[in-house]
């Protein structure tokens, strides 16, 4: 199950809102943060993040990846080569 963007901004909404309680109930100043903000800067975040992801899951910078993508390339090689079936797949 994913949490989207929505979820995590409403819920950074409710904690922001108990802080803001507390704070009203102590007597100190409260913070003022625009609902709007808070939901662009998650909405940015998860940009940034699927980003980064994505170009990660794409890339090999592993040694362990390096070697799994020559595998990969080997297996796709020994399939179009009609020598290693004896010439029937």
């Amino acid at each position: 199950m994913k949490v989207t963007a929505g979820t995590i901004a409403r819920t950074i909404i409710l904690i922001v809102a108990l802080i803001n309680q507390t704070l009203v109930i102590s007597g100190r100043e409260v913070i003022n943060i625009p609902d709007d903000n808070i939901y662009q800067t998650v909405s940015l975040l998860f940009t940034i993040g699927a980003s980064i992801l994505t170009w990660w899951k794409n890339n090999s910078f592993t040694n362990k990846a390096k070697e799994a993508d020559k595998y990969l390339k080997s297996l796709k090689n020994s399939e179009n080569d009609p020598n290693i079936y004896g010439g029937a797949k």
